[in-house]
Formats: C-alpha cells, structure tokens, sequence
C-alpha cells in the first residue's frame, strides 16, 4: 500500500463518499495493528463516524414520526417502503399507528433510511380500532 493512501482521504460529504469509506473499511478491517493499513483503516472509522453522526443527527420523536420524516427527507412515500417490505397494506396500518413496527421492518427500514435500529424500537402507543 502507498503511504500516499492517507492524503486520498477527507471529511466525508455525500452518500457516496461514504459508500467508498466503508467499500475500503471493508477490505481493510483485518489489518494488522500498527501497519499502515490499521493506521488507514483507524482513520476510516472516525471518518464514517463523523458522517453518521451527522447524517443521523435526528429529533425525538416516536419511531412512527421519524420513519415519517426520512421518508420526506428521502423522497420516499409508502409504496417505497413496501418494496422494501413487501407490504403496502402492513406499511399502511404500521404508518396510520394501527400496527407495531416488526423486527423484520426494523431492520430494513433502518437500513433504507439510515435510522439507528435503536430509534426504531422505543415503543409508541398505537390508535386503538374504532
């Protein structure tokens, strides 16, 4: 590896500067303690986590609310998230408060909306069937 490989990297500012940061994570998260890789790979950390922090710096508001948000922040509407889901009908009923978010939801839309999980699990009441 080039000790030029530093100089490659900078703040992180867009999705896809994080997508090469954690590509190159990746390939380095085995390295040796004290090589150069490690040095590179210790640097990637701060950097992603710098990002994500910044990315996620997010309201509190119930689980429901903040899908809500990211959806709008994103571009994204229900149909969206039930291709991601499978479905549109559970999206609706877990959106309208009718329905508990399930761990499947969890993981998947904290993975598309670039929510942490842990945002996603407080509980929240839900509207009761009239």
């Amino acid at each position: 590896m080039e000790k030029d490989t530093f100089r490659n990297w900078y703040l992180l500012e867009s999705e896809e500067d994080f997508d090469r940061a954690i590509a190159r994570y990746e390939l380095l998260k085995s390295a040796e303690k004290g090589s150069d890789e490690h040095k590179e790979k210790m640097l990637l950390v701060h950097l992603i986590a710098a990002y994500e922090n910044k990315l996620w710096d997010l309201p509190e508001v119930d689980p429901v609310e903040m899908i809500k948000i990211r959806m709008e922040d994103f571009g994204y509407n229900a149909t969206t998230l039930a291709k991601e889901y499978g479905d549109k009908g559970t999206i609706s009923k877990v959106l309208n408060y009718k329905q508990s978010l399930s761990l499947t939801m969890i993981r998947k839309f904290s993975h598309l909306l670039k929510i942490p999980a842990e945002c996603l699990i407080k509980e929240y009441p839900l509207k009761k069937a009239v």
